[in-house]
């Protein structure tokens, strides 16, 4: 798995993602053994971090939960966010 595809993957899962103006970036963090997620929109910007074995499992189409409540949240937090 590469960022380019998990990146997919989560536009998958949320197409508003890119089309209503939040950006996203995925790249695997060697220092923590984990996948960095970045949202960004309007200037606001958060992260989170997937574990790599429910990376994996998503990608499978085995199970997106825990990668589905990690970028909601994400989502959710960074609309809720005032404007700088």
């Amino acid at each position: 798995m590469d960022n380019k595809t998990l990146c997919d993957k989560i536009r998958t899962l949320y197409p508003d993602i890119g089309k209503c103006g939040i950006d996203v970036n995925v790249a695997y963090d060697d220092a923590n053994g984990r996948w960095t997620v970045d949202l960004s929109k309007e200037g606001k910007a958060l992260k989170t971090y997937l574990e790599p074995d429910d990376a994996a499992l998503c990608m499978e189409g085995k199970q997106c939960m825990s990668l589905g409540i990690e970028i909601n949240q994400l989502k959710d937090s960074i609309e809720r966010m005032p404007l700088q």
